[in-house]
């Protein structure tokens, strides 16, 4: 058994775990420091929470000479024994290009990626399980050009009739003379295991920024990716799935962060019910910021971003939406003393109480810490850079303004 293992503030920041609170007055209650089933050498962990409130943690994790995709469910004190979804020796394992797993009731779907040739050659591969992740099917492959290019940076999309949508960034014009731009594409897992509608949503998108979706009650698919013009803006940009048709993609907010590179720094998106929250980073004007903007129309408009850092973020960013239309955003934050995984919450108009869950290490290493909404509390999971690296996850309770 896996303890739950409860720590007030003050006596987390004394073992090392968490910093502080970073701001007076703060009411998020106790954090939980709870037991990953992962093994030494674990990293790129990932959060789900599936249509009917079930919690799954995902990550990789060392196998012989290769690695291995496992998953855990939440028990309700603590993590299951851990899953194996896939195992092999070619595949890429990356800190911003990490795996993922979605639920739609016992149908499970999840994607890791696999070497394709040299350089940054890479494919995708999706598995999907019709029993709760007891056994999965043969992987398959979304994308059908077969060029020895860049594909990845996957967000999977549950469906309340079982079938998955996956977006993902793809590189196959790139292998065009002379190389074209990457692409932004979309294709559907369905409940069978067969893979239709393969289409593309922009055609010139940031190399290799995250990709995330949300899900809103007028049954669109929101997508929200990093963005990239003729002139080098790379903005977000946000479009919307209504039926079979995708709108025109259009920017999240013009923050006309002209940069000749990619940053590896996407966007994260939460909705509940037409209410949606978008979370980035930019710097534009040479100013390093995280933004968070709401959106009252299921994403069809947002209001004015508001910033919510402490003056020296380095992005990697997370959001979740809450019942009274509040939201948690994660990022790390750079201080004098370390790298700070931070949450804040925010609502329209207002950024509110802010406080820090853990130290994390500058590098690219610590990766992308992870947040879900379960119940009272925001379960956030992060890797532990060690050596050896290692999964941990913590439970924030929420706060009595931000519970339902």
């Amino acid at each position: 058994m896996r303890a739950l293992v409860r720590f007030p503030i003050a006596a987390l920041a004394s073992l090392g775990w968490l910093a502080g609170c970073g701001s007076a007055g703060i009411d998020f209650g106790q954090v939980q420091l709870i037991e990953a089933p992962a093994t030494p050498g674990s990293e790129t962990p990932n959060l789900a929470l599936g249509l009917d409130g079930k919690l799954y943690l995902s990550w990789i994790e060392p196998q012989g000479d290769g690695h291995a995709l496992r998953f855990a469910t939440w028990l309700g004190a603590e993590w299951s024994a851990p899953g194996t979804v896939a195992a092999g020796q070619d595949w890429v394992v990356n800190w911003a290009d990490f795996p993922s797993l979605a639920a739609a009731g016992d149908s499970l779907a999840a994607h890791w990626l696999v070497k394709s040739g040299e350089g940054y050659a890479y494919e995708v591969r999706v598995a999907l399980s019709r029993d709760g992740g007891a056994t999965w099917g043969a992987a398959l492959c979304p994308h059908r050009d077969e060029t020895k290019t860049e594909h990845g940076f996957v967000t999977l999309v549950p469906h309340d009739t079982g079938e998955f949508g996956i977006v993902w960034l793809d590189g196959r014009k790139m292998a065009d003379t002379p190389p074209g731009p990457m692409t932004l594409r979309h294709a559907v897992l369905r409940p069978d295991g067969t893979l239709e509608a393969e289409s593309e949503i922009d055609g010139q998108v940031c190399d290799c920024c995250s990709t995330d979706a949300a899900r809103t009650a007028d049954g669109a698919t929101l997508v929200v990716y990093r963005d990239r013009s003729d002139a080098e803006v790379r903005d977000i940009s946000v479009t919307r799935l209504e039926g079979s048709s995708w709108s025109a993609p259009r920017t999240l907010h013009a923050d006309e962060w002209t940069i000749p590179g990619c940053p590896v720094n996407g966007p994260a998106v939460s909705a509940h019910g037409d209410r949606v929250a978008a979370a980035w980073f930019t710097a534009a004007r040479d100013e390093p910021q995280v933004q968070v903007a709401f959106s009252p129309d299921a994403g069809r408009t947002f209001e004015t971003p508001l910033r919510i850092d402490q003056g020296h973020p380095l992005g990697r960013v997370d959001v979740v939406l809450l019942d009274d239309g509040s939201a948690f955003v994660s990022w790390i934050e750079e201080t004098p003393k370390g790298a700070l995984i931070t949450v804040r919450r925010a609502r329209p108009g207002a950024a509110l109480e802010s406080m820090i869950v853990a130290r994390t290490a500058v590098g690219r290493s610590s990766g992308c810490p992870r947040m879900a909404r379960l119940g009272d509390r925001i379960m956030v999971a992060w890797t532990d850079t060690g050596p050896p690296s290692r999964i941990l996850t913590a439970a924030v309770a929420l706060g009595p303004e931000s519970k339902p």
